[in-house]
């Protein structure tokens, strides 16, 4: 099981160079919105105390949307005003159908190609979760704050892109 106890990730000191003048999109879905709403809190609370000011969200209806979402912000978005990197904020609860499996699928996938595509970073902040325990666990519970960790990833991609 991933533990954050087993990773850098939290260090800010490392990896985040000049990040306060960085624009980041938050693309969230209406699905579990108690939980993805907490996503995007623990984002904008991390970036508030990185100093962060350009932070924009979008939202969609599901998980499944959120790839067309960033692209087509990405390609509709004025050159001057393109962002740094996009979050992608979901939460998936597994059913008792295979619908579980194909959203996971999809929005990953779709994350991926992002990545592949795009000049700036998409970050995974999609929970993939087996019940409401498992996603309250992971917004601010004994597995740490998602919203948080997909923040600091992207500060520290949005670094990265920009020492290439």
């Amino acid at each position: 099981m991933a533990d954050v106890t087993n990773s850098k990730l939290l260090n800010t000191d490392k990896g985040i160079r000049h990040p306060a003048n960085a624009f980041i999109v938050l693309v969230k879905t209406e699905w579990n919105a108690a939980i993805v709403d907490e996503l995007e809190k623990g984002c904008r609370d991390l970036f508030k105390r990185q100093g962060i000011k350009k932070i924009i969200t979008v939202t969609v209806p599901g998980a499944f949307e959120i790839p067309f979402a960033i692209k087509a912000y990405w390609e509709k978005s004025d050159k001057k005003k393109k962002p740094d990197a996009f979050i992608a904020l979901g939460c998936v609860v597994r059913g008792d159908t295979p619908h579980f499996d194909y959203v996971c699928k999809a929005v990953t996938d779709g994350v991926v190609q992002l990545n592949v595509s795009l000049p700036v970073p998409t970050i995974f902040g999609v929970l993939t979760v087996d019940n409401e325990q498992q996603a309250k666990e992971r917004i601010g519970g004994k597995h740490g704050h998602k919203g948080e960790e997909a923040a600091i990833t992207a500060l520290k991609m949005i670094s990265f892109t920009k020492s290439l």
